[in-house]
């Protein structure tokens, strides 16, 4: 249980990085979660540095772009065939 906790941890402060936009604490972070059981997500992290990097420093989200395109995928699959494009049209339009 204690390693739950430690990860619960690790991610926690995570999240907060990414909030606080605290560049400088990827780092050490990298070297406490390289330990314990968020190891794969941080060796992911350290692939993809540059990005995560860009993502802490950017005052940017493409948050609201892909918000929309989960719910345009969401209503597809919920349509899966039933309809045509017209039919797909008038819910996605109708929704907003």
């Amino acid at each position: 249980m204690p390693l739950l906790v430690e990860a619960r941890e690790i991610i926690a402060a995570f999240q907060m990085m990414i909030r606080k936009k605290s560049l400088a604490d990827l780092e050490p972070w990298l070297e406490r979660a390289r330990s314990g059981l968020a190891a794969s997500f941080a060796n992911g992290v350290v692939k993809d540095q540059a990005a995560v990097s860009a993502a802490i420093t950017s005052p940017w989200s493409n948050g609201q772009t892909e918000g929309q395109i989960t719910k345009l995928k969401l209503v597809k699959r919920q349509m899966y065939g039933r309809g045509k494009l017209d039919l797909l049209q008038a819910r996605v339009i109708g929704a907003v």
